[in-house]
């Protein structure tokens, strides 16, 4: 976080980016077309994620921007749930989901690393 100049440097971004990409991609096309209600609430998390992360970045204070990583916590829970009900419905191929959910648990790991620094870095002085 200490070498991170703008949003795009945190890994936790670009991890939550990569998975909204891959997110659409895989829901461009197949069976999750036939179901809009699924596939509206599928992006909107995958976007939900590197959104946040962007928005709490340029809040500054670290409290302030481990409020918008916790959201995004929260999108990353929901992909979880949207990848194992996808799964179910045969939304993914077998090498789909597994490329995905490999790389939402890196996404997940990643900001949590993130949201545990926010929260070490203590109060902040009044009037900053």
């Amino acid at each position: 976080m200490a070498g991170a100049r703008k949003f795009e440097d945190l890994i936790a971004w670009q991890l939550a980016s990569e998975f909204e990409h891959w997110a659409y991609r895989v829901s461009a096309s197949g069976p999750m077309l036939l179901d809009a209600g699924f596939r509206h609430q599928w992006r909107d998390a995958a976007a939900s994620a590197p959104r946040n992360l962007a928005e709490g970045f340029v809040k500054y204070r670290p409290r302030e921007f481990a409020r918008f990583v916790n959201i995004a916590k929260g999108s990353l829970g929901e992909l979880q749930n949207h990848m194992l009900q996808g799964r179910k419905h045969g939304y993914f191929t077998e090498p789909e989901y597994t490329i995905g959910w490999r790389l939402l648990c890196r996404t997940v790991k990643a900001t949590n690393r993130l949201h545990a620094y926010l929260r070490s870095c203590g109060p902040e002085p009044p009037g900053t």
